[in-house]
């Protein structure tokens, strides 16, 4: 008997008139998910909580805009070709939401908050980092129930069986799919972890996770892009997201060794004196006024001054 990964029955549920979405119930646990963890880091390093409570919903709304409108222009013809209806580019509830839009966008909102909060950016990105690469393998639970995005057809034991109405034409006489749903899913969460113990093994800081981040997830989108067979427009022979996740890939790459060379070193975790930070002190075992980076405390700073002159610094050389 072969074995294979079942496909959901139904991708919505109605709550009275209201539907539930299995595909926006994905999404939203990844936010919830990486907006926790990201703030447990931040507040950890010694960061305002309001401010970035503040950021993070601003990032995570201009986020979803932005890799909605990623989609729309990587796969135009859905709404504005010969059969296209363009309207249904605001169904965002039928999936579609391209996640190097949601990068870009969120991270260049964020990039503005911190410089109007006066704030290191290379730090916040560094603290959000492996919580984005959670919330990016949980969202990807909304392909399965959607029954979307699969790749190429397998008899694996972890083959996912597709409904025929779901199956891309050309391929309707296989009902089992390569579930790269799942594959991309496990390299996310795998890869956050590896971003962790990266982090705190070779304290790392200053940006270095964050591009770390963006080179393991372009590494995985790659393969993964290849096995793939929902049908998109073909650029230079690839799919047309290999080109930006590769250019991605090369970026993140490059920005870690430049970061590694300029910007050596670990965030520094900056303990106010104050009650409101008194649990932040308890839990890096740290005493009041001193700046700990990541492990080991380190000597005393007077907070009201020298801690203010360090976050200024590094605002200055994040831009």
């Amino acid at each position: 008997m072969p074995l294979f990964l079942p496909s959901p029955a139904h991708g919505v549920w109605y709550l009275g008139p209201i539907p539930i979405r299995g595909y926006a119930m994905s999404i939203l646990a990844g936010i919830v998910v990486a907006f926790l963890l990201a703030r447990h880091r931040w507040k950890k390093w010694g960061g305002d909580t309001n401010q970035f409570e503040t950021m993070a919903l601003v990032s995570v709304i201009v986020g979803i805009i932005g890799a909605r409108i990623y989609w729309i222009i990587i796969e135009w013809q859905r709404y504005f070709g010969p059969e296209g209806t363009w309207y249904k580019m605001f169904f965002v509830w039928e999936g579609g939401l391209g996640i190097w839009g949601g990068i870009t966008f969120g991270f260049i909102t964020g990039w503005l908050l911190c410089r109007h909060y006066k704030i290191p950016f290379l730090r916040l990105a560094d603290s959000i980092a492996p919580a984005f690469l959670i919330a990016q393998g949980i969202g990807r639970l909304g392909n399965w129930w959607n029954q979307e995005l699969y790749g190429l057809p397998t008899t694996l034991p972890w083959a996912l069986k597709i409904d025929i109405e779901h199956r891309v034409a050309g391929y309707e006489q296989y009902a089992t799919f390569h579930p790269t749903f799942l594959y991309e899913m496990l390299w996310d969460i795998l890869g956050a972890l590896v971003l962790l113990w990266l982090e705190r093994r070779f304290r790392l800081g200053r940006g270095k996770v964050f591009a770390l981040y963006i080179a393991i997830y372009a590494i995985g989108r790659c393969w993964i892009e290849f096995l793939r067979i929902d049908p998109v427009q073909i650029v230079g022979g690839l799919r047309i997201n290999v080109w930006p996740t590769m250019a991605g890939g090369l970026v993140g790459i490059v920005l870690f060794l430049w970061l590694a060379k300029n910007r050596p070193g670990p965030n520094e975790i900056i303990v106010a004196d104050s009650e409101t930070d008194s649990e932040s002190v308890a839990d890096s075992g740290a005493g009041p006024g001193s700046v700990v980076d990541g492990e080991a405390e380190t000597a005393p700073v007077s907070v009201c001054q020298d801690a203010h002159r360090n976050a200024t610094d590094e605002a200055d050389e994040d831009g």
